[in-house]
């Protein structure tokens, strides 16, 4: 079936067959009780409460399209004075344990024993048999065209927003349900909660985005304007359904500028009227801007919890658990239990080489308070205050073999030492004035490292190794077990800055006009970095790494070195020709 987003085509891919799939175990609609107690597995975690599972029912969409779905709810639901609400965990990935994903797949399962999950829960959403007991149904849906939905897969957008639309206004009228009903999840479960509270479905009351990119082409498909398509490969990959998927990693390679198809997939938070509860993290390569950037652009009530470690570890915190049932509590029960007293703004900041700082409160993000102070490169390898001593230029070779493992080369730094505690919270952005001779482009990339007071670069773990169940020197270099530092990149053609989404705190790029540029010209650019949050004691050192290549470790080892690079030699200006290459960085007050 052809699918158009305004007038532009979409190109679509075919899908693995579901029976490809080890964990899938067929179509079988009807009703199961699971006793209390009950297990999957010896290993795994029991239900703690009766609980009655509607195995693969039907919830028809406006155009017919009929998805499948999993219900998990208490028994005592079945009484008509005991309804519950419904909290949706939307995914392609696979409903109630099947898809190719979930923690098992990862070192140390990412930190979550197999005896805190059932076995039942969808990947990076809710459990049911935690949840049951909670009091609230838990609907595992099929996304249109995963495994039995029909349809082809849709890749976020306002097409998946009325999918989601229809699906909670269904569930809403069920008879076990009290006309409530929430969004939660991380990742793809947290970005399509973006676009479906944008269409204001009645019956949805709140959100709980834990972790989800809001701007799929600026933050993930071509950040900087560089094309990265790796990921969104990886992912096609693992899908599985009847028919087709978007093939949106093949949309970015047609349609390298801004246009409306990419519009569609950027989130519209003014449209969101709804209660959001956000939690994001540094660790992500995916979603941190974009959970910063929703809690900046909601207008509805809001709370933001910017924690310390990998987003599927703290999903499964009992702590993380009671603080979202307090909140589904308030908006889905209207239980008056003060919810509101909560604080907004709650930030994590990252010692690196001593245990961080968790959950500072502020009175809102950007951190208001917030001294931006520009700090100059210089020649010497260092940044500072002042401009620089020693002018000149300096030069790295771009196409460099890189291997994502932290062990690099052809990456320059500037050094900057602390002379007291500093505290780095925010965006911050590089302005870099650079050139290339025998190219007409560039691509750059920064990062913002920290290093202790001997000079040694650090790496913050993001799950704690007794947890992982792994030495602490023999953690895997993978971005979702490590952190380097926060970081920003750039290709040189697409450097204009979009004036109208662009903010005094942070820039943002066009991606709508294509600048070649002439061999050996000097160029500005402005790179955005994402937020970071790093405390620095007296002594130890801010490092700026600049460079032709992603400096953070890979999501996966398959897509290690395997992005793009830039080209031959590039030259960055240090006050050479009037050229101050420069940094601005955002510091608070605790």
């Amino acid at each position: 079936m052809s699918f158009k987003v305004g007038s532009i085509d979409v190109i679509h891919t075919q899908v693995n067959s579901p029976e490809n799939d080890p964990n899938y175990r067929g179509l079988h609609p009807g009703g199961t009780k699971l006793e209390k107690g009950y297990k999957k597995d010896p290993e795994c975690a029991a239900f703690v409460v009766d609980t009655i599972w509607d195995r693969d029912i039907e919830i028809p969409l406006r155009d017919g399209v009929k998805l499948r779905a999993d219900i998990f709810r208490p028994a005592t639901s079945e009484s008509s004075d005991q309804k519950v609400p419904a909290l949706i965990g939307w995914s392609p990935y696979g409903k109630t344990g099947q898809g190719f994903l979930s923690v098992g797949v990862f070192p140390g399962r990412v930190g979550v024993p197999k005896s805190r999950t059932s076995g039942f829960e969808s990947f990076e959403a809710p459990d049911p048999a935690e949840w049951t007991a909670r009091g609230y149904a838990i609907c595992n849906i099929d996304a249109r065209g995963a495994f039995d939905s029909e349809g082809d897969i849709r890749w976020w957008g306002s097409a998946e927003g009325r999918d989601g639309y229809d699906a909670i206004e269904y569930l809403a009228s069920q008879l076990w349900c009290n006309g409530n009903v929430g969004l939660v999840g991380n990742s793809w479960l947290a970005i399509s909660q973006y676009f479906i509270a944008a269409e204001q479905p009645p019956h949805l009351k709140c959100i709980a985005p834990m972790e989800g990119a809001s701007d799929n082409f600026r933050e993930n498909l071509s950040r900087g304007g560089i094309a990265q398509p790796g990921f969104a490969k990886a992912v096609a990959h693992g899908m599985y359904g009847r028919s087709q998927q978007e093939d949106i990693a093949a949309m970015m390679v047609k349609y390298p500028p801004w246009n409306e198809y990419w519009e569609d997939k950027r989130a519209k938070f003014d449209k969101i009227k709804v209660p959001t509860y956000i939690l994001a993290s540094y660790s992500s390569g995916l979603h941190t801007e974009g959970s910063l950037r929703a809690y900046e652009e909601i207008s509805a009530p809001k709370w933001l919890r910017l924690h310390p470690h990998q987003e599927w570890y703290d999903l499964y915190r009992p702590e993380t658990n009671d603080e979202l049932q307090k909140f589904f509590d308030r908006y889905l029960k209207g239980i008056n239990n003060d919810w509101e007293s909560t604080p907004q703004v709650r930030i994590s900041i990252l010692r690196y080489n001593d245990a961080p700082i968790v959950n500072h409160v502020f009175t809102s993000y950007p951190v208001p308070s917030t001294t931006y102070r520009t700090m100059f490169l210089d020649a010497s390898g260092s940044v500072s205050d002042q401009q620089p001593q020693r002018l000149g230029n300096l030069s790295y070779q771009a196409d460099a073999v890189y291997q994502q493992m932290d062990i690099d080369e052809e990456e320059l730094r500037f050094e900057h030492t602390f002379d007291s505690p500093a505290y780095l919270v925010g965006y911050s952005t590089a302005t870099l004035y650079m050139s290339t001779v025998e190219h007409d482009d560039m691509d750059v990339y920064v990062q913002i490292r920290k290093a202790d007071k001997s000079g040694k670069i650090l790496q913050h773990l993001n799950i704690p190794p007794e947890d992982l169940g792994i030495v602490e020197n023999e953690v895997p270099p993978s971005n979702i077990l490590k952190y380097m530092g926060p970081t920003g990149m750039i290709r040189a053609s697409q450097r204009e800055v979009d004036a109208h989404l662009s903010q005094p705190h942070k820039v943002v790029l066009s991606h709508r006009a294509i600048q070649k540029i002439k061999p050996g010209e000097i160029v500005k650019l402005e790179i955005p970095i994402w937020p970071g949050g790093i405390a620095f004691e007296a002594g130890e050192k801010l490092i700026l790494k600049i460079s032709g290549h992603e400096m953070r470790l890979a999501e996966f080892p398959p897509l290690r070195g395997k992005g793009e690079t830039g080209k031959g030699i590039n030259t960055i200006y240090c006050g050479e020709q009037g050229y101050f290459s420069q940094i601005k960085l955002p510091f608070v007050e605790l």
